[in-house]
């Protein structure tokens, strides 16, 4: 019988090598998954990985997908270091496009040109508010923020589901679950012709920007970082618990927040029950396959992105099932958790 012992000084090179392996892992459990269902695994992964990115539309698609998740995964990555973990980035992104979407919907005509920015405000505002509410409930009753970020995503799609159902359904819709087309100043402007890439790119451009110099040069960054690492020795140096808390959960709320906003009043267009395919969990993917560093999430926010992009490829060439994606996506996850697992620890044999 063997077991898991901690390493004194886990290797910093494999930790960064991790990802490689785990892609390399995923794509040889992902050809015995084609073989297995009489799918040639090269013709597959050709569909999956390489025909999407044969078109000029396809990158464009790739860069409307791979935003929000970078988005989502930046705000993330800095209560991951703090080890204050946020699970519920896709109730924080839903409730920023509930704020956003609301804010269109009451100023439906108007010839404003701050509609947009009223728009983002508020998205950021409500997802930090979901945010907030786990890091409550965790400061002052000391619940688990995993569980509580988690029910709360439950909380904001059934929140989501009344409002497009009741108060804000389109009355000319159908009787579909959704709300009216936004009118074009509620819309993020285009920025290429015949695609669906916006300017709320420059959103998620900043926050990448901002993180990475936030991560670089700020003090409360190592604050936070020493939080995660080394909870008795951040105690003695006086680094404040419940600050960490806060920022960790408001951050990542707003981030998700803005990617909601982006998602409505992008390639959405308003609302509907299918804001978003899921970019709140996969961020988490995210955010981790880039080693919590904002240019690696980049990165890995790409990888993602054409994952969403070969699952639906697959679906049509190969007529695959849309859990396809999921399949991916979770083997990718489980990949990386175990090579971290063994750089983290090592086999030891008991005597």
């Amino acid at each position: 019988m063997h077991l898991l012992e901690p390493r004194a000084q886990p290797s910093q090179l494999m930790r960064w090598t991790a990802p490689l392996i785990a892609i390399g892992a995923t794509l040889l459990t992902g050809s015995l998954l084609f073989w297995a269902l009489d799918k040639s695994p090269l013709a597959s992964f050709y569909v999956f990985f390489i025909e999407p990115l044969t078109s000029s539309y396809g990158w464009s698609e790739l860069l409307i997908k791979a935003c929000p998740l970078i988005l989502i995964a930046q705000g993330l990555a800095i209560g991951f270091k703090a080890r204050i973990y946020n699970i519920g980035a896709e109730g924080q992104l839903i409730v920023g496009a509930l704020f956003g979407g609301g804010v269109a919907i009451w100023l439906e005509g108007s010839d404003s040109g701050w509609v947009i920015p009223a728009m983002v405000v508020a998205g950021a505002i409500g997802g930090a508010l979901w945010g907030a509410i786990p890091a409550l409930l965790k400061t002052r009753f000391n619940a688990e923020e995993t569980l509580t970020t988690l029910m709360l995503t439950y909380v904001a799609i059934h929140l989501l589901s009344y409002m497009v159902n009741g108060p804000w359904r389109d009355p000319e819709g159908m009787n579909f679950p959704q709300s009216i087309m936004f009118s074009d100043n509620a819309l993020f402007g285009l920025l290429i012709e015949g695609s669906r890439v916006n300017t709320s790119i420059f959103i998620t451009i900043f926050a990448v920007l901002a993180f990475w110099l936030f991560n670089a040069r700020s003090f409360l960054a190592y604050t936070l970082e020493v939080g995660g690492q080394a909870p008795a020795a951040s105690r003695y140096a006086g680094f404040s618990a419940k600050r960490t808390v806060w920022f960790s959960l408001v951050i990542s709320g707003l981030t998700a927040g803005l990617a909601g906003v982006g998602e409505v009043a992008g390639p959405v267009g308003q609302l509907n029950l299918n804001i978003s395919p899921g970019y709140g969990f996969a961020a988490i993917i995210v955010a981790y396959l880039g080693r919590l560093h904002a240019l690696g999430i980049v990165l890995a926010g790409c990888l993602m992105a054409l994952i969403y992009l070969g699952g639906e490829a697959a679906q049509v060439s190969l007529q695959m099932p849309s859990a396809i994606t999921g399949i991916f996506q979770g083997m990718l996850l489980f990949f990386l958790l175990g090579a971290d697992a063994f750089i983290d620890n090592r086999l030891r044999r008991p005597a």
